[in-house]
């Protein structure tokens, strides 16, 4: 079960969200048929997305996480509700570049650095927030450390992980992201240091012990408290009436010339793959 956890340090000085991502992974690579480095890095972007959106706590919200690096994978798009559910496509997933070395593929040439990492937080409530910061590698987790230590001020260390097994299933996937809050004493800013720096890998923590084995690594000898805990899913939430609106919206030109052709109009989720299709009669109706 994909799930996710929030804990915060005993002093109260350090907030971390650790998830469990593997199903959602496994999910969004079957739709996408993804390369294994695309599986890693919409399965890292979908992880980190999946913590920002179920830390909103507003009915309706979401966040939607937009990477472009200019590499051949293109654009990832990742979108999140405020339950931590969430969808994405990745442009190419089909584009491929080669391992760093044996085994460990090259995330970070495939996405890019020459770009911009984009969060946007809608609470449905009037103008979206929008931050966006540079991309600095290309490997995601930097750059979402570095996004919250630029654009929201907030000290962040940040690991995600995607571990795609030989038949191109995914093994293993999730991460965590840890803050520290004002004020925090040096002394326990170089506990969540050492600690990040000795839990390693996530995938090998996950597949080890479990997202509760991960989150207690990060936070060892902080005393952690936990706050919550979520299953969590990929969910799209597509349907007929929202493509008619989507199709409703086009310019008159537009509208106009698929009506005088008279002949059905295909459309294709980008997030789960589901087809639509609509006859003129329908179109009309708009």
């Amino acid at each position: 079960m994909d799930e996710i956890i929030r804990a915060i340090s005993g002093d109260g000085f350090v907030s971390i969200a650790a998830v469990t991502s593997r199903v959602l992974t496994e999910s969004a690579r079957s739709i996408h048929a993804a390369t294994p480095v695309a599986t890693a890095a919409l399965g890292r972007t979908l992880a980190a997305a999946s913590i920002i959106g179920s830390s909103l706590k507003k009915s309706g919200a979401s966040v939607t996480v937009n990477i472009n690096g200019g590499g051949p994978l293109g654009t990832i798009l990742a979108v999140s509700d405020e339950e931590g559910n969430v969808r994405g496509f990745v442009q190419n997933p089909a584009a491929d570049v080669p391992e760093k070395s044996a085994g460990k593929l090259d995330v970070g040439a495939a996405v890019g650095k020459a770009g911009m990492l984009s969060v946007i937080r809608d609470f449905g409530t009037g103008e979206p927030y929008t931050g966006a910061t540079a991309l600095v590698s290309g490997e995601i987790a930097e750059d979402f450390a570095s996004y919250f230590s630029v654009s929201e001020q907030i000290p962040t260390a940040c690991a995600l992980g995607v571990l795609v097994d030989r038949d191109r299933s995914v093994l293993a996937a999730g991460g965590y992201i840890v803050q520290l809050l004002p004020g925090a004493p040096e002394g326990t800013i170089d506990a969540v240091e050492s600690n990040v720096e000795r839990t390693g890998a996530v995938t090998d923590r996950l597949r080890g012990g479990g997202v509760e084995d991960l989150l207690r690594s990060v936070m060892a000898g902080l005393e952690p408290r936990f706050i919550e805990r979520r299953a969590i899913q990929y969910r799209c939430t597509c349907g007929r009436d929202r493509f008619l609106r989507a199709l409703a919206s086009l310019d008159e030109a537009e509208r106009m010339d698929m009506l005088a052709k008279d002949e059905p109009v295909e459309t294709t989720c980008q997030f789960c793959g589901a087809v639509y299709i609509f006859d003129p009669g329908e179109l009309a109706q708009y």
